[in-house]
């Protein structure tokens, strides 16, 4: 890393139809495709983002260990979402085939969330900071 780059976590989503998942967070959170490698036999690997979020989509590699929340039967992380109106954007999620886990609230801990899960298992809790 140089001077000029600040420091990035970039997830990496796996999925089993990388191309459908992108078309997905396209359709549910107004994702930008910024970059996206297509293999000979149709794998994807996709740089997507929401605003100045970035993140990675790629089709599951078990060979590399690599596996999909439907593979493993879940997922062991949730990606953060906050966002200025999270009732509007969990709505557009569940309508373009997400799951609603929970339905947006206001919690306890100073956050109105929600949880969605993706049609690809990963789940998305969509927030905004409401008082700390």
């Amino acid at each position: 890393m140089n001077d000029k780059e600040a420091p990035a976590i970039v997830p990496t989503l796996s999925v089993r139809n990388g191309a459908l998942a992108i078309e997905y967070y396209k359709q549910a959170f107004d994702a930008r495709e910024l970059m996206r490698n297509t293999s000979p036999d149709g794998e994807v690997v996709a740089e997507l983002a929401i605003g100045s979020f970035r993140f990675l989509v790629a089709d599951e590699s078990p060979e590399y260990s690599n596996y999909s929340p439907e593979s493993l039967g879940g997922t062991t992380v949730r990606m953060g979402l906050q966002v200025t109106d999270p009732d509007a954007v969990a709505r557009k999620a569940i309508a373009a085939g997400g799951k609603e886990i929970y339905a947006v609230a206001d919690q306890d801990y100073g956050y109105r969330l929600g949880r969605v899960a993706d049609p690809f298992g990963h789940h998305w809790e969509i927030f905004k900071i409401i008082s700390r």
